[in-house]
């Protein structure tokens, strides 16, 4: 059996203006989560405090003469940038780590570069594919150079091509500029279908988990609706949208589990993802799942919301799930959980709800705050339900992809 090759990573943050230490260095162990994702070891990390990117490297000119002199001692075959990378500074960058006389070369990436590949990876349904596979030759097409290896990917091939020229990179921009225009018309196709499915369920309330990526969405999903989704400790365990129809107390609603957001998400992601995202955009009711025991949950509450704000689904009612709230209260023993829900209240969420997905502590509660929302919409679209005009019964065992 041949041993999988783990590819050994830098990774490079600056700390601008009001960005504390901490964050920076949360920011970087998210950044390493990222790289583990995609099957990448972090060996060393550098950071430099300054007002904004350096235009020309990123990071200052003795930062980067250090970081350089690392990669190669070290025989470094990633270095991963927090920011992105303008084409000028990513054109320098390779320039300066892969010299022509070096035979092994480095891959560079950004953070989106890092977050699009991983969503190629996990992709699973044609539309995801499609989606990301668009928002990678969207985020490609100003960045091409010489040394630039995902096109290969794509195609199927494997390493760096070697001499490649710049008719060669012009003839690149060419099949890109026809890739994105045949994506976007497969995309346009694959939308035009789901909007009829969408439609043929108008009739029925629709639910959606979302939330920072990680979270424990996935697994509430499989709580609730005894789908099989992958639920792993990996962010983005879940790319494609999964929609089940669940039953409680006779009243059946779509529960939908969505892509998890992230700071900094790649713009082209979310553009291609609109189609996906327009199961949150017409959500009756959010389901926004939170791990309260990661110690910045606040700043993935606001980069939620911000999020939901930016695709138009910011006037959606939200219910607030304080996920792992087991660990939350092993690190906060003084503090009593209602004050914690309380606080939430006083930032304008109405339903807050504690709960452990993993040991099921507060589920049932979880589930009476989610039927009672449901049931109110229900009754907008069935006013007549509660007086004796119901549908045929479904179990609520039962749950099937819609």
């Amino acid at each position: 059996m041949t041993e999988k090759v783990v590819k050994k990573a830098v990774l490079v943050a600056i700390e601008a203006g009001r960005t504390s230490s901490e964050e920076t260095t949360e920011h970087l162990d998210e950044l390493a989560f990222l790289a583990e994702t995609a099957g990448i070891e972090t060996v060393e990390r550098y950071v430099q405090k300054l007002p904004h990117p350096d235009s020309r490297s990123y990071v200052g000119k003795g930062k980067f003469a250090e970081i350089k002199n690392f990669v190669f001692e070290n025989e470094i075959d990633v270095v991963i940038f927090d920011d992105d990378l303008s084409p000028s500074q990513l054109r320098n960058i390779e320039k300066e780590l892969n010299p022509k006389e070096r035979e092994t070369k480095v891959r560079i990436y950004d953070r989106s570069l890092l977050i699009l590949d991983i969503f190629l990876l996990r992709a699973q349904t044609a539309q995801a594919r499609t989606q990301v596979e668009l928002a990678m030759n969207q985020y490609l097409l100003p960045r091409l150079t010489r040394m630039w290896t995902h096109l290969e990917r794509q195609r199927g091939g494997t390493g760096t091509r070697g001499g490649a020229g710049e008719k060669e990179i012009e003839t690149d921009r060419r099949n890109i500029r026809h890739q994105i225009s045949i994506l976007k018309s497969e995309l346009e196709k694959i939308d035009r279908q789901r909007q009829t499915q969408r439609k043929s369920r108008s009739n029925v309330v629709r639910v959606s988990l979302v939330g920072y990526t990680n979270v424990g969405k996935s697994t509430l999903m499989n709580l609730f609706s005894k789908a099989n989704v992958k639920a792993e400790d990996k962010l983005f365990a879940t790319v494609d949208a999964t929609v089940r129809k669940v039953v409680i107390e006779n009243i059946p609603f779509l529960l939908s589990d969505t892509v998890g957001f992230i700071r900094k998400l790649p713009h082209h992601l979310i553009e291609s993802f609109k189609s996906t995202l327009d199961e949150v955009r017409e959500s009756d009711i959010l389901l926004h799942v939170v791990d309260v025991a990661h110690p910045f949950h606040d700043n993935h509450i606001q980069v939620v919301s911000k999020t939901l704000n930016e695709i138009g689904a910011g006037e959606i009612p939200v219910i607030l799930i304080l996920n792992k709230i087991d660990l939350w209260r092993q690190s906060h023993p003084e503090t009593e959980i209602g004050d914690l829900m309380n606080y939430y209240k006083t930032l304008g969420f109405a339903d807050v709800v504690p709960v452990s997905a993993i040991t099921k502590e507060n589920l049932e509660a979880l589930r009476s705050v989610i039927i009672e929302a449901v049931k109110k919409k229900h009754l907008m679209i069935y006013p007549n339900y509660l007086n004796g005009n119901t549908y045929e019964s479904i179990s609520s065992d039962h749950s099937v992809e819609s």
